[in-house]
């Protein structure tokens, strides 16, 4: 069964809108990634004490009925089959991490080729502010396609839950669109960042000036 993304994006909307004013990202056009950075908290980072993946999300919301790990593998890659209409089967993705090719097939020993990323780390969040989060805060950063993107299974692994201070993809090209990302997250979501954080995407960011944040 072939069916386009558009079959899913009546469904985003119920994982909430972007609400950015606190951080200038809420104009009529998406602030510049530089300006919205200058926006974010600068603390230190908090203990990981406490953390658990569960209280964020115990697993993938659903979008127009759909889970999310679906949703994104249907926006993410193309040339897209599924199983059901919900399910999909096959695909292919221009890993933004790496720049590869990846022939994603859903099975035992091949579904993990391409995993869903969470953008900004949930164990990043937890100690960047997501501890005062509402359990509903929480679990709308674990779904939320802002923060999700297809990536490449081992280079996934690779990132863990590395902040931009400690990992950057190793796609130098993609980096402007991968720090303006995480800014945008967490601004979204009252989330701060590191001193060493911040330096590090204001390099980035120096590449880019007209990097403007994503708001989906």
């Amino acid at each position: 069964m072939k069916r386009t993304l558009s079959f899913f994006v009546a469904g985003a909307l119920a994982l909430g809108s972007l609400t950015l004013a606190q951080s200038a990202i809420a104009a009529s056009k998406p602030a510049l990634a530089l300006a919205a950075l200058n926006h974010l908290p600068l603390k230190g980072r908090a203990p990981k004490t406490g953390y658990s993946r569960d209280l964020f999300s115990n697993g993938w919301g659903r979008v127009a009925g759909c889970d999310t790990r679906n949703f994104i593998l249907a926006r993410d890659l193309t040339k897209v089959t599924f199983t059901t209409a919900c399910t999909v089967n096959t695909g292919v993705l221009k890993d933004p991490y790496t720049g590869k090719i990846i022939s994603f097939r859903r099975g035992v020993g091949t579904s993990l080729a391409v995993q869903i990323d969470h953008v900004v780390a949930l164990s990043d969040a937890w100690q960047k502010g997501g501890q005062k989060l509402t359990a509903a805060a929480r679990y709308s950063l674990y779904n939320d396609p802002l923060n999700l993107l297809a990536v490449d299974g081992p280079t996934n692994q690779q990132k863990s839950d590395s902040d931009a201070a400690s990992w950057l993809p190793p796609s130098k090209p993609f980096r402007c669109q991968y720090v303006s990302r995480q800014i945008a997250v967490k601004a979204k979501y009252h989330l701060w960042v590191t001193s060493a954080e911040k330096a590090t995407m204001k390099n980035v960011l120096a590449t880019c000036p007209n990097q403007r944040v994503p708001v989906k």
